[in-house]
């Protein structure tokens, strides 16, 4: 009996996702994530906060970004030849379940591209929130603040469904990776988010994240 109830529930819990489309009808989780069992005791704000280990400077992520209005966001630092890359996380205003689908995925996507004073690395897309790394394309670095607000944008004015409008939150956590062990241990943090979430058995096969430009890091 115990366990057919929790099966109902995280039934339960994926119809509710994907009841709430790009546009209608269309399931804002894709489909082939529909026969996938949820844990039903993880919640999706999933910033690696209690991960904080490798120096870098941090606009104070909480565990449940919704929850801090007004992060800190310190300004980009250039040291020598050091490379700059950020550790990003953007969510959906009021954590809407909206991104997880081929056509969210495209359009953002194609707003990195567009938007290329700054260049996306390594990245995940989930329903409610995306975790990348970026890096400044040219020097000086552009605002990463003006950068994020021109693709944000970008994907709203092309966003099918109106009534989905506004998609973002207003803020945004941002830090300053400062070792490139860094990189490589967030990365696999990451990238596991839908594990976590019980949306997929293995990151690989979670179909929303990628690596658009490969950054290095260097120190000199």
């Amino acid at each position: 009996m115990e366990g057919g109830a929790l099966r109902r529930q995280s039934e339960g819990r994926l119809g509710e996702l994907g009841a709430k489309g790009l546009a209608g009808a269309r399931p804002s989780i894709d489909p082939r994530l529909h026969a996938v069992r949820m844990r039903t005791n993880m919640t999706p704000h999933d910033h690696d906060d209690d991960h904080n280990d490798d120096g870098g400077r941090s606009s104070a992520t909480p565990s449940h970004c919704a929850r801090r209005k007004r992060p800190a966001h310190f300004p980009t630092i250039t040291v020598g030849f050091r490379s700059t890359i950020i550790f990003l996380t953007v969510c959906t205003r009021c954590r809407k379940p909206l991104l997880a689908n081929d056509e969210a995925a495209r359009l953002i996507a194609d707003s990195w591209r567009a938007a290329n004073f700054w260049r996306v690395g390594r990245y995940v897309i989930m329903p409610d929130h995306i975790h990348l790394f970026c890096a400044p394309n040219t020097f000086p670095a552009q605002p990463l603040k003006k950068w994020i607000g021109f693709w944000r944008n970008r994907v709203t004015r092309a966003w099918p469904c109106r009534s989905q409008v506004p998609i973002w939150q207003r803020e945004y956590w941002d830090r300053q990776l400062r070792r490139s062990e860094s990189y490589a241990e967030k990365w696999q943090y990451v990238r596991n988010n839908p594990i976590r979430h019980g949306y997929v058995r293995r990151a690989e096969d979670w179909p929303y994240q990628g690596e658009l430009n490969s950054l290095e890091w260097h120190d000199r």
